[in-house]
């Protein structure tokens, strides 16, 4: 992969600003169930936005968001609905192929690498590797926090013979913010993940649902263990626009409040940054739309200005 892909940004938000009717503890896990031409709809904005990547609305498919007893009962088909929404939306795309990724989320709840449990995760990612593998061309492994997570992805995809793309969440809290060495939420180091992406197979590593300030450092550090290897992983990033701190309460327990200084300029801003720094990978996650990435897009296309603005 030379060129730049554009990856499209976060779900949830956009459902809202669209209509959908979202609660805790289903979140956008719901709108499948109530408005799935919603999620068709955020598909297609953020096609005509520029995105080169959609992924499915897959992420809250899972226990942790839906319960135990809907999963095995209801699972299977709203996670093929999932994958079918976005395929249909990436293919009715003319003038440009669009990439569908795989949403594999972290099955025991996000932020929360201390409930991962190794025995139990493969009987859930098998109903989702299942389920979406007709529709997607690639499988995404997102907001995950400890290199076993990683490796879980790993597992359940070896089968279908189709790429995979790992990305993880970055502690962000105000010593991260602050320059500390760029780690996962678990506390490994970013320079040990990108090692372990490095020798399994993938196809890119991403960085996802942090704060922007502190995506930069997470690939230099990235890049500089891919150049010592001699590997020629992608880098990617999709930060988030959470408000405040994170961590502090489960994921499914609450709505973040998002920032209001990080506006589609001063997000583009931080795109190009991380462009500068090695990231072929762009995108947004939550709190991030269609405008956020209709501007990046057109910042890196004329990226001089863009820079220009950055001093």
């Amino acid at each position: 992969m030379s060129k730049l892909l554009i990856l499209d940004g976060g779900m949830s938000r956009e459902l809202l600003r669209l209509g959908a009717e979202l609660k805790q503890p289903e979140w956008s896990a719901l709108a499948l169930v109530d408005s799935p031409a919603i999620v068709r709809q955020v598909h297609d904005e953020f096609i005509a936005a520029g995105s080169d990547v959609i992924t499915t609305n897959s992420y809250a498919l899972v226990p942790f968001h839906i319960g135990e007893e809907r999963f095995w009962k209801e699972g299977a088909d709203l996670i093929a609905l999932s994958g079918r929404l976005a395929r249909d939306a990436a293919d009715a795309c003319k003038d440009r192929k669009v990439l569908v990724a795989g949403s594999l989320p972290p099955i025991f709840g996000s932020y929360e690498p201390q409930n991962f449990d190794p025995s139990r995760v493969q009987d859930y990612l098998k109903v989702l590797v299942e389920n979406l593998d007709p529709y997607v061309d690639v499988w995404l492994g997102e907001t995950l926090s400890l290199i076993a997570e990683g490796e879980a992805v790993r597992a359940a995809v070896a089968e279908t013979g189709k790429p995979f793309w790992i990305s993880f969440t970055l502690a962000d809290d105000a010593a991260q913010r602050n320059g500390a060495s760029p780690k996962l939420r678990s506390g490994e180091t970013v320079e040990d993940a990108a090692r372990w992406a490095a020798s399994s197979g993938a196809e890119a590593l991403l960085f996802n649902c942090s704060k922007p300030e502190v995506m930069r450092e997470a690939v230099d550090a990235a890049a500089e263990v891919f150049k010592r290897g001699s590997s020629n992983l992608q880098i990617g990033v999709y930060a988030n626009a959470f408000e405040g701190e994170q961590g502090e309460s489960a994921a499914n327990e609450g709505l973040h409040a998002t920032r209001e200084d990080l506006n589609d300029d001063a997000y583009s801003r931080f795109a190009c940054s991380w462009v500068d720094a090695g990231a072929t990978m762009v995108g947004g996650c939550c709190g991030i739309g269609a405008g956020h990435i209709h501007q990046l897009k057109k910042a890196l296309l004329h990226p001089q200005g863009a820079r220009e603005s950055l001093a």
